[in-house]
Parts: structure tokens; sequence; C-alpha cells
């Protein structure tokens, strides 16, 4: 059976790969092996003394090993200690506690031996120790009298525990003290201060330990602190308390910093190498000192350096011994500085350069242990062999120990043994077993036969062949059944067997073999490789900006290899989506609905395989409008400005642009808020202007590109003091609504305009140009005053002043009013007319005198109308027309005037009252102009060779019509225009007949009327002449026959035949020339003929109503409908169904669309019947 792996592509699993296969290449254990500890308790066991005490001792070997303990250096006889028991198969010891047995009384150093006949391994000495966690000593706590600025520190002492408490603070309510550069705790755990403020007066600090290996806390009793300020000690106190108590009665004043610990000028710490390295400074000090620490002669390591405890704590992981040297901490405040320097050693236990390693040797093969140490001071190495010092354990003539090295030669097979090494000096040791087992084995491979691997492409593959045998067997590989062995800088060959292809590309799949061969024998495994295609991420998510409560998307398109089966999962955050139903997660997208702030975020698409793991990261900004600011503030408040203050609220991801300032007046408009300013949004206070007697609130609105924030909440209010007014009313009028009086309008002020209460205006006028006295009147709060009596429009100087209870504004500026207006006294004199054509003319009239038009001049009107019309010399109803000429213009344009015709007109002039009186009448005549197109056009009297032409002259002949034009011209069967005719015909006829016409031909008809001046618009019409009487006679007579009846039967059958025929034809062929209009007025179905005419029975073309075009004639009932016509009236008429009468009139009015040229038209307008087609064919 194959079994598959999968390589994984990254780094660290590659690593991790190769440390388990080098694992695996231990001494398989069906062979005979020495012991191996495989699991021991630590070093340094501290134990619960409420639960059972378990020391560990796992060992392996072949044959199994068994198990022995020392404490304290000499045996432990398990057997006699009934709370002892060891585990089967195991080495590991059981304490029984629970039932009866003292932690206590199993104090001490164990020592754990797994031997079998191979040799013996030793465990590391492991040391047991109960934890405690003692309470507290009863001890009496005086109070803390201090004085305010002084220094303070409250001892916390806790009990000597086993491992060490971790100390805090807190009050009776298991609430933290609150700590900051001024009070904080140190590494001792004491509660240091700095200076002590009044607000550090409380009776409940109280230290705590809290023990986690027994999890218990205990608690030191409350400590009291009384800060007393020198300016509140009044005499009873200080009869109370003595002058140590108070330290002296100086008031509080400023101190130089002085170091609370480490004491003195200089310290030394000692500290192992690869613990952590925490150095303390804390100062007294008024104000508060700051701390900073410096490495004299270097720099702080960085990446290893932290600061806590607000900076008195330097922290330093991981040091080495190039750490060590002199730290200096600074403490500062304006007054001074004093520092201390703590000298830092680091020394070090012993650690690993080269640890002793197993060693399999075959018999008579050369080898050696080697175990190096480093460590400060330098640690001595010593060895035991099965547990003994070697200088007494037996001798073995292969071995030969040369310090930190054991050098094996020649060995046997009685060589195998398990050594010890140990190095140590007075921080600590390491004890290393290594065993040398001597076997005679042939080579084995230990990966399963046919191992299938699956790897990415472009990624490392790792092949496993691991073997064991005595001598150490030599690996080769190949590729394929019979291929050469493999070599070359793109194989790397790893000592425990495997193959690593470094970067393994599609031509890397295959079938590999290994082979081990040592001198006892060979053995080959083969092992598959496939490589797949890697998984990529095609269709990445991309940023998104969206507003809240709006939707967001993220894609994630992805393509893999078709035998691979991946997953996809999103992440917020790297951590799970939250359990929301907003969040939809479709087949290769992210939908997340209403957004709200808290999915703000990166949004992470990760797409696992078997083999590999892709991911690719977008994201999420949530904007929204900002929040209000808050906390308003109104400072420096003066008669006439104040600052205002404010927090910005949260932006929402979208930048505030600036903050609109609006203010309600209570006093005057309370609920209505104004704008007051606005400002940049980096700033966040504004100076505001004021006005006098207001009652200001003021609110702050945010603006970002979102939109605006709600409202702040509104500002306390300021009440700012009255004062007279500084402006007066705006927009001042005076003008008279009656001839004999004068009306003042202002705009009157605003409620915090007024500046304080009693708001008044004077009002004052004189007449201009005259030499008199200012009229004045107080008035209330209103916006108009009437003065009456005053002469018809004259000039007045008018003011208007406001006034409130603490006086006037300003001087107001004067503005010029005129009393009321009376209508004009008299007309324009010296009108003349101008007649440009017979449409236009222009008039020209004399200015009114000023004084006469009694007010405002607004213009002139003229008024004019038609008297009569000059050709007929009939009267109709007068409709006067107006036009306007603002201003003093004295000509004017009248336009749309009716050729031919006698008009009136006069002039008035225009004030703001009405209109004077008017011009005498004036009178012109235009003159003649084109006519219009005759009333109507009929086409009478159809026979083989002439039509008879009626008409009416033009509606509006706009002059004396001199003569008629015709043009005419015939159409033929193909829509063709023949030549055209013209006739000129005097105005006095009214009809025509022309002859020498084409029979059966439809012609066209021009027609239009003259005058002096030229032509007016034509009128068109359309008319056919009848067919030959002779034909048309015999076909009735051949038509009686009853041969001839069935004749014709048989030949409209075969005429169906071939109609339908060439229809199917013509529809495969496209359309025809005149299609789109034969469309556009499809025929309905032929009426059918009279049997007793000898006509045909109903035909119809059912294909596309159609009928053929094959001859010019007329049916014999004489009528032609719209529909037998393709361009005749349907062209040239709007909706007009016409037909002629019996004896050839034309009945209806035509009305015609704009007439074609008549050279244009090339198209006839016949449609011919069947009957038409039937004696073409005859």
């Amino acid at each position: 059976m194959m079994k598959t792996i999968s390589i994984p592509t990254s780094k660290t699993s590659l690593v991790l790969f190769l440390c388990q296969i080098i694992s695996a290449l231990d001494v398989p254990l069906d062979l005979s092996q020495p012991p191996t500890i495989t699991q021991q308790s630590p070093k340094d066991y501290i134990v619960d003394p409420r639960e059972n005490i378990v020391i560990q001792c796992e060992a392996k070997g072949k044959p199994p090993p068994s198990f022995s303990w020392t404490r304290n250096g000499t045996h432990f006889d398990i057997d006699k200690d009934a709370q002892v028991t060891m585990k089967p198969n195991s080495g590991t010891l059981v304490i029984n506690i629970m039932n009866g047995g003292k932690a206590e009384a199993y104090e001490g150093v164990y020592q754990c031996t797994a031997r079998n006949e191979r040799g013996a391994a030793v465990s590391n000495n492991i040391v047991i120790r109960p934890s405690r966690s003692p309470l507290w000593t009863k001890e009496k706590l005086e109070p803390n009298h201090v004085r305010e600025g002084d220094s303070l520190v409250l001892h916390c002492r806790p009990p000597v525990g086993l491992p060490p408490p971790i100390i805090f603070w807190m009050d009776n309510a298991f609430q933290r003290l609150p700590q900051s550069e001024r009070v904080s705790q140190g590494l001792n755990g004491d509660l240091y201060f700095s200076n002590v403020q009044p607000e550090d007066t409380r009776e409940d600090y109280i230290c705590y330990a809290r023990f986690n290996h027994t999890q218990t806390i205990q608690q030191k009793q409350p400590i009291s602190v009384k800060v007393f300020s020198m300016d509140s000690l009044n005499d009873t106190i200080a009869a109370n308390l003595s002058d140590t108590d108070i330290y002296g009665a100086k008031p509080v004043t400023e101190r130089q910093p002085v170091l609370l610990t480490p004491t003195g000028s200089t310290s030394t710490k000692v500290e192992l190498r690869g613990n952590v390295l925490l150095l303390e400074c804390i100062a007294a000090g008024l104000p508060t000192p700051v701390i900073r620490w410096i490495k004299e002669g270097g720099e702080l390591p960085a990446n290893r350096t932290f600061f806590e405890n607000f900076k008195k704590t330097l922290k330093i992981i991981d040091v080495s011994e190039a750490d060590s040297g002199n730290y200096k901490c600074i403490a500062r405040n304006p007054l001074g500085s004093v520092h201390h320097v703590i000298s830092v050693t680091v020394k070090a236990a012993p650690y690993w350069i080269t640890a002793p390693r197993n060693l399999v040797l075959s018999p008579g093969e050369d080898g050696i242990l080697i175990c190096r140490a480093n460590g400060n001071p330098k640690p001595r190495i010593s060895w035991l062999a099965n547990g003994v010092p070697i200088a007494i354990a037996p001798e073995d003539p292969s071995r030969k120990v040369d310090g930190d090295t054991i050098i094996f030669s020649h060995v046997q097979e009685r060589s195998s043994a398990v050594y010890q090494c140990n190095a140590s000096n007075e921080y600590g040791y390491l004890l290393a077993n290594a065993f040398v087992n001597v076997l005679a084995e042939p080579p084995r491979i230990l990966t399963p036969a046919n191992k299938l691997y699956q790897v990415i492409a472009d990624s490392p593959a790792l092949l496993d062949c691991a073997y064991f045998g005595s001598p150490k067997p030599e690996i080769e590989w190949f590729k394929g059944v019979k291929g050469s062995i493999l070599r070359g800088n793109e194989y790397v060959f790893h000592d425990n067997g495997t193959l690593e292809i470094p970067v393994a590309q599609k031509s890397s799949a295959g079938t590999y073999t290994c082979v081990a061969r040592n001198e006892l024998g060979k053995i080959q495994n083969e092992v598959q490789l496939e490589i797949k295609d890697p998984t990529m991420i095609i269709k990445q998510p991309e940023y998104k900006v969206i507003q809240r409560y709006g939707q967001a998307s993220f894609e994630c398109i992805i393509k893999h290899d078709s035998t691979l089966l991946p997953t996809v999962t999103w992440l917020k955050d790297n951590d799970e989506l939250p359990d929301d139903e907003r969040f939809l997660v479709g087949k290769d997208n992210l939908t997340i609905m209403n957004v709200t702030d808290k999915d703000d975020g990166t949004y992470t698409c990760v797409v696992n395989t078997t083999l590999d793991s892709v991911s690719a990261s977008a994201v999420l900004t949530v904007v929204a409008r900002p929040n209000p600011p808050f906390d308003l503030e109104l400072t420096g408040q003066l008669e006439r400005s104040i600052e205002l203050s404010w927090i910005p609220g949260d932006e929402n991801n979208s930048p505030i642009t600036n903050f609109v300032i609006e203010y309600e007046d209570a006093l005057h408009e309370p609920g209505v808020w104004h704008y007051q300013t606005e400002v940049p949004g980096t700033q966040t206070t504004v100076q505001l202007k004021l006005s006098p007697y207001v009652n200001y609130s003021f609110r702050v609105i945010a603006v970002n590109k979102i939109g605006r924030s709600q409202p702040s909440e509104p500002s306390e209010q300021y009440l700012t003091k009255s004062a007279s007014p500084d402006e007066n009313p705006a927009n001042v009028q005076g003008i008279g609504s009656e001839p004999d009086n004068l009306v003042i309008t202002w705009e009157p002020l605003k409620g915090f305009q007024s500046n304080g209460p009693g708001l008044q205006y004077k009002v004052s006028w004189r007449q201009k140009d005259v030499d008199d006295e200012w009229t004045s009147v107080i008035v209330a709060n209103v916006s108009k005053y009437i003065v009456s009596g005053t002469p018809t429009f004259v000039p007045y100087e008018i003011k208007v002043q406001a006034l409130n209870d603490l006086g006037y504004a300003p001087e107001p500026s004067e503005v010029i009013g005129h009393s009321g207006e009376d209508l004009p006294m008299v007309a324009p004199g010296n009108v003349q007319v101008h007649v440009i054509n017979s449409t236009l003319a222009k008039v020209h009239w004399d200015p009114v005198p000023l004084k006469t038009i009694r007010g405002h001049l607004q213009g002139y009107k003229v008024y004019y109308w038609k008297v009569q019309s000059l050709s007929r010399r009939s009267r109709r109803h007068v409709e006067k027309k107006i036009l306007t000429f603002r201003g003093n213009k004295t000509f004017g344009m009248l336009p749309g005037l009716e050729p031919y015709s006698s008009y009136k007109l006069n002039v008035r002039v225009v004030n703001g009252k009405g209109e004077g009186p008017a011009s005498p009448d004036k009178v012109f005549n235009t003159p003649e102009g084109v006519p219009s197109s005759p009333s109507f056009l009929k086409i009478t009297n159809p026979t083989l060779d002439s039509l008879t032409l009626e008409w009416g002259s033009p509606t509006h002949p706009n002059g004396v019509l001199t003569s008629y034009t015709l043009k005419f011209q015939p159409i033929n069967n193909t829509h063709e225009l023949g030549p055209l005719v013209e006739i000129r015909i005097p105005a006095n006829e009214s009809s025509l007949i022309l002859k020498n016409l084409n029979y059966s031909t439809r012609y066209k008809f021009y027609f239009n009327a003259q005058t002096s001046v030229g032509s007016g618009n034509q009128i068109t019409e359309e008319a056919v002449t009848i067919m030959d009487e002779a034909m048309a006679s015999r076909q009735v007579d051949i038509a009686t026959q009853g041969w001839f009846i069935g004749l014709m039967c048989a030949v409209a059958l075969l005429i169906l035949i071939l109609l339908i025929v060439c229809f199917i034809r013509r529809n495969k062929g496209g359309k025809y020339p005149v299609k789109e209009k034969e469309d556009a007025h499809a025929d309905p179905e032929i009426q059918p003929m009279k049997e007793d005419d000898g006509t045909f029975g109903e035909y119809s073309d059912a294909e596309d109503h159609k009928p053929l075009k094959k001859g010019s004639r007329t049916p014999s009932d004489r009528t032609v409908k719209k529909e037998d016509s393709d361009d005749s009236l349907v062209d040239y008429g709007e909706g007009v169904n016409g037909q002629f009468n019996e004896d050839g009139s034309f009945i209806g009015q035509y009305s015609g669309k704009k007439e074609k040229e008549p050279a244009e038209g090339n198209e006839s307008s016949e449609a011919p019947s069947p009957v038409n087609a039937m004696n073409s064919f005859v």
C-alpha cells in the first residue's frame, strides 16, 4: 500500500521536518542498545504540599531497562516506604501525600538510574522542595503623618515564600491603588512617594502577596497616611503633634531630587546569562523628578531594552556577557539632578558548546565522544561510565580519556556502555548521557516502501531514506528503475539519508530509488514524487473605503491544481470572522452588509490545500460623518469678544476639514441658531466677536468629506452688556404712495443689533434744494413712517437713526426720496412714422418735458392697430397692440405688420403712477408683399386627354394680384417625373381646361399667385386622365361571354400562382426601391368586382399586401383609394381620403406637405389593380 506524504513548503516547516527525520535515526528498538533517558522532572522541582509528588523518570533500551533511585546521595529503597510507589515499566515515582504523607518529609535531592546489560544512564539531580506561603508576622503599624511635598516609603516586607510571592497594593475595596511618576511600587514591593499630596491621605494602603504555586493571597494590615498642609495646621494640631511628626513648620517648598533607592552613588549587580536584568532607580523631589538611563561607554542594547514603572526600571532581556558594564540612572527636576551608577556583571551557568552524542560502532571501528561547555567561570568537565566516575570504572583498553574528549579505538562488543559528561561551576551544572553501542548489523531502510511524496512546483522536495546499519551504511540515490546515480548541484544529500531537491520542477516527478550498503549487505527502497501546480490568488481583495451602513465586497478568485481540494477561509484582523449574519461568504467573495465602525480592519483570504497555503489581505476603512465635538468651554470673556474651545469628536476615518460655529440668542430669538463663523479642522479654539445685549450660546459642528456631524451640546450662556446701537437701519427709502405724501421705509435692526433695550428710530426729512430745517420724529420699533401734505413729486433728503435706552447710533447717512407721483400732464409731440418694408415700420417722437411727467419716467408706450386692408377695402374688428420702450427712448420699431394695409398709432408717456394722454393718431400704410397660396385647387372632368382645374384666390393677397402660374408634369409607372410645363394665367381667371394630355396618365400640378412684389407659396395636386373608352367597351362585351369567364378564371388562377412565386422570390432577393413606402401604406384586400360588370372575384396578396405594378388603368367604378397609390395623396397630403366621382371630379380638400421641387420627383404614384394587370395582359 502506498503511503502519501505532503511536504510543507515554508522554511520553518522544512526545518521541523528535517529535525523529525534526524530524530528518527535512532537505533531501532528491536536491536540491543543501552538505556536512554527520555523524560525527567526539572532540576529545581517545587511541589504543592497538598498534592501527591510525582518525580518523572522514563527511559528506553533493549532489553528494557530497570530503574533505581538515590536520595541525598544514598540508595532510596522504595519498598520500605509505603507512601512511595514506582509506575510499572517506568522509573517514575509517586509519593502519596494526600493519604497522610507530608511533603516536608520528602525534601531532598533525587537521582534516577536506568540500567540494562549494555550500560546505565542517570538523570539530573532533582531537588524536591514543597512550596511555602507563610502568613505575615504580627506587627503594630503606626499612622504616617507626612507634610505635603515630602517623600514617603510604605514598606511591604512580605513573608519569605517558595517561590517568592508577587506583590501589589490595593485598598479595602480590592481596587488597585493608582500609580504614576510620583507614586510607584519598587521591585522589593515597597510603595514609594516622590512627594506626597493631600489626596494621598487615606487609611487603607494594603500590601498583598500572591503565592501562585498554592494559589493563595496573604494580606498585610492596612497602613494609614495623613498628609498635612502647613497652611491648615491650627493650634490644636500643633499642640498634639511633635516637631518630628510634622517635620517642622516650614511651608511647602520645591526640592531637588534625592534617590530613595538604591542608596549611595554606586552599587553592584550580578545577573546570569540568559536571564532578565532589572535595574531600578526611584527618586524623591518636588516637582517629581524624571528618570533617564544610559550605559557608560556604550549604547543600551537595541530590541532587548525596555523601560517600565514610568522609566524607573530598566529591563534588558536575554542578557549576555556583553551586557556587563556600568549603567547610570539620572533623576532630574527643575532644581537639579542626582545620579547613581550600577556596575553590572553577567556570569554564566554552564551551557553547551558540543554535547556528547550517541555512538553506534561496529566491532573494530574507532570513534570519539566530545563534551564541550562554556560558562563564567569556566566549567569543570568530568566523565562517568554507567553512572560511576570514570577513574574508578572498569578498565576498557579501547577507551582513552583526554579532557573533554573520550577516544575509542578498535572497539569490541564489550565496549558498549553509557557515558555521562558533567560540566559544572558555582552557578550550576549540565549532565548529558551518551551511549557507545557496538553492533554488527547489515543495512536496513526504515522508510516505508513506495512512499508517495507530493510537493508544489518550485518548492523543495525532501525524499526520506531513514536507515540504520553498523558499520554506518553509504547512501546512494537513483532516479527511475535503471537510472544513473544522482549527483550535481541540483541535489542536496543529507547525512540522515534524505534527498533534497531544492527547486522541484514538473520534470522532477517520478520514481526515486534509495540504496543503502555496508560491508555486511545492501538494501534499496523506492519512493514516488508527484509535482503539483501551486495555488494562486489571481484576483486579490482590494482596499475599500465604505461609508457607514454601506456594503463592502472583497473578491478572492483562485487558481489551483485540479487534484487538490482548496478550502477558502476569511479572517478579520487574523482572527475568525464575527458570528454575524451581515457577513456573507460566497464561493469567491466576502460581502459585508450594513457596515458599521466595528467592521474596520484587515480582511484576509486564506486558501489552504494539503500542500500549500496562500493568502491576500485588504483593509476596510469605514468612514462616516464626524462625531459631534464636546466639552465646549468659554474663556477670556470680554464685552465684545470671547474665546470658545472644544474637543473634536471621532473623525470616523475621514479627516475633519473644518468646524462651523453657530450661536443662539436666547434673549431675542430663543431656539433659532445662526451661522457665526468657521475654522479649519486643525483648530480647536476660536476668538469670537460679540454684540452687546445678546444672551449667547454656542455650538460647534464638525465637517468632513462625508458630511456634517450632529451639533455639539450648547455651551454655557453668556450675556453681553448693553450699549448704544452700533449701526443704523439699512435700505432706507422714500417713495410716495399718493401725490401728496412721502412714505419713508427702512429695514429694522435685528434683535442682537439693538445692543440694548428700548430700541426706537429717529426719522428725519427735509425738502431737497430748499433751505428748510430738518423735521424729525421718534417712532417705536417699526419699519415705516408716512409724511403727509407734501408737494407732488419733489425730492426729499431722508435719514433714519437707531437709538435705545443707552443712546443713539452713529449719525446716519442721507438718502434721496421723492413724494408721491401723479399722472403725466402732456403727450409726446412730433410723432413720425417711417415704413421700412411691408411688415416693419419705425416710429419717432419728441420727449416730454420732465416737469410735466410729475413722477419717475418709466418709458413710452406705442399703441398701434390695423384699420383696413388696402386690397379689399373692408373694415374689420380693431385689435390694438402695445409696445413699451423703457427709459427716455424717443424711437422704436413696430414688427409684425401686415402688407398692403392701413394702420394708426399714438404714443403716451408713462411714470410710476400711470400713463399720460395719447398723442394724435398717426396714419401710415404698408406696401405690397407676396401673396399667400391659393385657397384651394380642384381638378375635375377627367377625359382621355384633358382635365379641368378650378382654384380660389389667396386668403391673404397682400397686394394686387397680377397673375397665376401653373406648372405640371406627368408621373410614369416607375414614379419618375416627366418634363415640366409652365402656364401663366391672368389674375381674373378661376378655372382652366388642360387639353392634349396623355390618356390614363397621372399628372402632378404646382399652382401659385403673384403680385408686383413676387410669387407666393404654391399649392400642389395630382390627377389621372381616363383610359381608352373603346377598349373598355370591348372588355365589357367580352366579359359577358361564358367562354371568356372560364378562360379568365383559369388565367386568374395561373396569375395567382405566378404572383405567389414572384413574391417569394422578391422576399428572398430583398426589398425593391419603393418597398419602404409600400410597407408604410400596405394595401388592404382589393374590393371584389361585380359579376354583372364582368370583373373577377376577390383578390388579395396575403404575403405582403402589394399589388403588381403593371399598366396604368383606372377601375371601372372610377374610384381611386389612398391605398392605391404609394406616392400620390399619401405623399402630398396628411390624412386625406380622396376619390373621384363618376364624372371624374375630385372630391375633398387637399392639404399638402411642404412640396418637393418638381425636378426632384422621379417616382410614379399609380398603383395598378388586378384589373389593370388583366387589361394589360389582354
